[in-house]
């Protein structure tokens, strides 16, 4: 008798399985179907087995076979992330994005914690312009890897995104309170926060504050010429006209 829906695969189909996927991440799509061929042979209703045999088939142009595969796999699986993630993907291939939100939002109810779910919605939310749900995904990310710097920037650019320029500020604060020594390798990319953080205190009308900002980050902030015209902007706003031309005659 087949093995259907969500019970779980011997540890020969398990391991097919996890290939299946690499060969989908490494564009190995004909290996990946004969490996979901292998599986479904003896374990027909295998849910997620059929979602990403869709998968792989979408990428084929097999779209017809894709959804119904994947369809296929869900109607076995109603509680498998994994369909639901795959069912997201197929709609984004084809830029139905709404469509693929409703699919993220499924699989997170069966695994509120997955980072490349959650990555993948906020991916989509942010085309949507739905910047409220971008900024709950991005705060949820964090929480889950406070380790991981492009989760602050992100945090803080969603912050930004909805007019918090304050709570931005307060955020790459935040951030940098957990550094300790930069890295050579990621100088460059500090210091672009920096002329963001920067930003962010012009924005939120603290032009004497960014001022300040700037020159005591001088040191640090790679991009020179990035530097110059944000401060000469700043004089400008701050009607320190002189100050502003001298830097804008700058050779």
């Amino acid at each position: 008798m087949a093995q259907q829906g969500n019970q779980p695969l011997p540890a020969k189909e398990a391991g097919l399985l996890r290939q299946i996927v690499k060969f989908y991440e490494s564009k190995q799509y004909k290996k990946g179907l004969k490996a979901a061929d292998q599986i479904l042979k003896n374990h027909a209703g295998h849910g997620e087995t059929l979602a990403m045999k869709g998968l792989t088939l979408n990428c084929l142009d097999r779209k017809k076979e894709a959804y119904d595969h994947v369809r296929r796999g869900l109607k076995e699986d109603l509680k498998s992330h994994v369909c639901w993630h795959v069912y997201g993907l197929l709609y984004r291939s084809d830029r139905e994005y709404r469509e693929a939100i409703k699919c993220y939002t499924n699989a997170l109810k069966w695994d509120k914690d997955n980072i490349q779910i959650l990555r993948d919605m906020a991916l989509l939310q942010i085309q949507m312009r739905d910047l409220n749900g971008f900024l709950e995904t991005r705060n949820r990310l964090l929480q889950l890897r406070p380790g991981n710097r492009n989760n602050w920037i992100a945090f803080a650019i969603a912050h930004y995104l909805n007019k918090h320029y304050d709570i931005a500020v307060q955020v790459l604060t935040a951030y940098e309170g957990t550094l300790d020594d930069i890295p050579k390798e990621e100088a460059y990319e500090h210091s672009e926060m920096l002329l963001f953080k920067a930003t962010l205190l012009e924005a939120s009308s603290k032009l004497q504050e960014a001022r300040e900002f700037l020159d005591a980050s001088e040191a640090q902030i790679k991009d020179k010429l990035g530097w110059l015209e944000m401060k000469a902007k700043l004089l400008l706003r701050l009607e320190a006209l002189d100050e502003a031309e001298q830097l804008y005659r700058l050779p």
